[in-house]
């Protein structure tokens, strides 16, 4: 096992440009900081037009 740390990504809801930072999270919808977009329950939905995680692109920052 590495000891190096993977960096937080940022994923963009392409309908309307809201942008999800694993390391802040979504803790209104309870995702605690730090939480990988891998592990966001699969119903979690765009805080800002209610779009599901299929509509979200990796971006970089």
């Amino acid at each position: 096992m590495s000891d190096i740390a993977i960096e937080y990504r940022t994923w963009m809801c392409l309908i309307c440009g809201y942008l999800y930072d694993e390391a802040a999270g979504d803790p209104k919808a309870g995702i605690e900081p730090g939480t990988r977009w891998e592990d966001i329950p699969d119903d979690w939905r765009c805080p800002e037009c209610d779009v599901p995680k299929s509509d979200f692109e990796m971006v970089r920052i």
